[in-house]
């Protein structure tokens, strides 16, 4: 059914993993959406294998999310969905974190978050939705994830108090917190395929369903949320991660 016909949807980050799989979803039930990456070439291939928008534009740059805003205004003049999906993810041990390992990570995760609600507030329907993509890093007290846990529970605190702060707006305003998903995150970072298996060995051992999650059962989380399904859900997060945090802890 597609019960999202004529809304407008921008999903940052839609160039890859979960946000490719949210905006093919919101596509699929009658959506325009809008994706934008850092990457102008993937930007532009995704787009079109997409059927979207594509918009260049740097999650951690402030004139970068005016831009991005002014852009959607101009071709669109209105926003329906929200989904802050773009962020970065690394891991340092305390003792060895930098600056600009701190940085990188709050600029892209918490700040150009927090600055690109606010840019697209006047352009965001009354009766809109505003979707957060968060972690369960953010409570799991995972070693070396002491700033990304930290920028992934600054968005939770933003889910809660802006579900209060735009109520009077009718604007729904809810959390994902994903568990371990096959993305291209992984390869990201830097790690081998057997790296990458190695861990996938040991989570799977603490995940209730013995597997990663894939993009696709993250992005029918973000469609319903996006929805008139969930017309009566703010302030809400939903935890998708195979029963991981309710596990031991992962070491």
């Amino acid at each position: 059914m597609n019960n999202l016909t004529n809304k407008v949807a921008v999903v940052t980050g839609g160039n890859s993993g979960i946000g490719y799989a949210a905006a093919k979803e919101l596509i699929a039930h009658g959506a325009k959406v809008v994706i934008t990456g850092r990457n102008k070439e993937s930007v532009e291939k995704s787009a079109a294998e997409l059927g979207a928008t594509g918009i260049v534009s740097d999650q951690g740059k402030i004139s970068q999310i005016d831009e991005l805003a002014l852009a959607v205004k101009e071709q669109f003049g209105k926003v329906d969905i929200l989904f802050l999906n773009a962020g970065l993810a690394a891991f340092s041990p305390v003792e060895s974190a930098t600056e600009a390992h701190y940085d990188n990570l709050m600029n892209v995760n918490v700040k150009g978050v927090y600055f690109t609600v606010q840019k697209f507030l006047p352009i965001l329907n009354d009766g809109g939705s505003i979707i957060f993509n968060t972690s369960v890093n953010a409570v799991l007290g995972m070693p070396d994830s002491s700033v990304y846990a930290a920028s992934k529970a600054a968005v939770l605190s933003f889910n809660k108090v802006l579900a209060r702060e735009l109520a009077s707006r009718k604007i729904r305003v809810n959390a994902i917190s994903p568990g371990p998903v096959e993305t291209p995150l992984y390869g990201k970072l830097g790690l081998e395929q057997e790296q990458v298996d190695g861990f996938g060995d040991i989570l799977g051992q603490r995940i209730l369903l013995s597997r990663f999650g894939k993009p696709e059962e993250i992005a029918n989380v973000v469609r319903f949320l996006a929805s008139d399904d969930a017309s009566f859900i703010t302030g809400t997060e939903i935890t998708v991660d195979g029963g991981l945090t309710v596990n031991a802890v992962v070491y």
